[in-house]
């Protein structure tokens, strides 16, 4: 069991595999990112799962780019069983959907009087046409936020330029990249120091979900850990991913003792 002082603003963290994870309520990351949103502290942030952390233990570029973000949640439920057998049993899941629909939430409210500015997100990834559509019904549900741009993440790296100036010049105070991992993770790392923008978050598939073209599992799946289990079924191809899960519990119980009595809650993941 590792604990250290996080970034500033942060609080404790916890190391799983390795890797410094805050143990931190999903209203609690909100509020941080949305505090650096209105401080204008630059913030990059990653949403952790078994899978992400597995493979970056067999690919350095993903490696380095997670550790050194200055805030990394627990997205996936293997993380959050992890964290509570170190002692965090009320954590739950701080999933990159509703840490951003939160976070919009906040935002949303924030705006409501006339003289407060409103936020500039900036929708990068999916096919083309995904944004648009993602952006129609984010300013629809939140009208208190501006999508100032939108770009699929159909292009080569030697078009990364290009994309980091279409982002600076919409003047974006949110920078959503989904473009799956490792490459948003990686792609957001690289050109971090160049991207003026306040916080950026890799979130995979959502602008699918946003768009329409995608739905989300039902409450009950998600409040008893088994989104996994329904995103599986909707998507077959992910059952691939999911191969690494019985090494990666070996590993958090080899690096953990297991003395440690796990109730049956945290068992259902």
């Amino acid at each position: 069991m590792v604990h250290q002082p996080g970034p500033s603003g942060v609080g404790e963290q916890v190391e799983v595999l390795g890797f410094p994870v805050a143990p931190l309520p999903l209203e609690a990351v909100a509020g941080r990112v949305a505090s650096a949103l209105a401080t204008g502290e630059r913030l990059r942030v990653v949403t952790l799962n078994p899978e992400m952390l597995m493979a970056a233990l067999n690919h350095p570029e993903l490696e380095k780019a997670i550790r050194d973000a200055d805030l990394i949640v627990p997205d996936g439920i293997g993380i959050v069983w992890a964290l509570r057998r170190q002692g965090w049993r009320r954590q739950r899941r701080v999933t990159g959907v509703d840490l951003v629909e939160t976070l919009l939430a906040r935002e949303q409210a924030r705006a409501q009087p006339r003289e407060q500015t409103r936020r500039r997100l900036f929708l990068l990834g999916g096919e083309p046409g995904v944004g648009e559509e993602a952006a129609a019904r984010i300013e629809r549900r939140w009208p208190g936020i501006t999508v100032a741009g939108i770009h699929h993440g159909f292009f080569s790296p030697e078009e990364s330029a290009k994309i980091v100036s279409l982002v600076n010049q919409a003047r974006a105070d949110l920078l959503l990249v989904g473009m799956g991992v490792p490459r948003q993770e990686i792609w957001l790392h690289q050109y971090w120091p160049s991207l003026q923008v306040t916080v950026g978050i890799g979130v995979g598939g959502l602008l699918d979900l946003w768009a329409g073209r995608r739905k989300r599992a039902p409450v009950l799946l998600r409040k008893t850990g088994l989104e996994w289990v329904y995103r599986v079924w909707r998507e077959p191809a992910r059952w691939r991913r999911l191969k690494v899960l019985p090494a990666f519990i070996r590993m958090v119980r080899a690096e953990q003792p297991a003395s440690r009595r796990i109730d049956e809650e945290e068992r259902r993941w």
